[in-house]
């Protein structure tokens, strides 16, 4: 019998910290996407949206041959045993990747809603980029960032096919929500398994509709900013 609360409380952590750590790489190439050109823009964001058409097992794969002892992110790498694999930090990596791209899409719609006249008067005041965007881009995208976390920890939630190839399904240790209600409906526990899928359709319902309504805002904003 699986310790529902336990793992609905590590799944919570995982795809809590898995945000925190794409919240930064995430804001700043989301950013980049919608103000800055480049060349190799769009291969760029083609490579970032990847993970969201790839199957995850093929993501989770690809992380597992990185992530091996000999892969080139392993501990070879390094000279010193990461303990990755078949843990918690694989399960947060994982989640990461995986989410990421829904984030930076996300976010890129918030800064795109921006009036950038607004950011071209600021820099003929004397403001700098990086002024501009601590006191302008960044206060007027907030609800497009905050519905990007929203969203990116959701999806951290759901996370399956990636973080059982390179974390398992550990009890106590590497297992989650979903990958608990998959053993609880492969072992036949019925119970289990539906109290799993009412948490995680809550769950689920309340941060997409927390989105939506964030989105539905920053659309509004940006027809309005019209």
């Amino acid at each position: 019998m699986t310790d529902v609360w336990s793992v609905i409380g590590s799944t919570l952590l995982w795809a809590l910290l898995s945000t925190l750590v794409i919240l930064i790489p995430g804001t700043l190439v989301a950013y980049c996407l919608a103000r800055c050109q480049f060349v190799g823009k769009s291969i760029c964001s083609s490579l970032v949206g990847l993970p969201l058409v790839l199957p995850p097992t093929a993501v989770g794969y690809l992380l597992l041959a990185l992530l091996a002892k000999n892969g080139p992110l392993g501990g070879a790498l390094f000279g010193t045993e990461l303990d990755v694999l078949l843990s918690w930090k694989a399960v947060v990596i994982a989640c990461s990747v995986m989410s990421f791209p829904l984030f930076v899409r996300t976010a890129r719609v918030g800064f795109e809603s921006v009036d950038s006249q607004l950011e071209g008067v600021a820099r003929t005041l004397g403001q700098n980029r990086f002024d501009v965007f601590r006191k302008i881009t960044l206060p007027l995208a907030r609800r497009g960032i905050l519905a990007a976390v929203i969203l990116s920890f959701a999806r951290a939630i759901g996370e399956f096919g990636a973080t059982i190839i390179i974390a398992g399904n550990i009890p106590g240790a590497t297992q989650t929500l979903s990958t608990a209600l998959f053993s609880a409906q492969q072992s036949g526990n019925q119970t289990e398994a539906t109290t799993l899928l009412v948490v995680a359709i809550i769950v689920g319902f309340a941060t997409v509709y927390v989105a939506e309504r964030l989105t539905e805002s920053v659309a509004g904003k940006g027809v309005s900013n019209d």
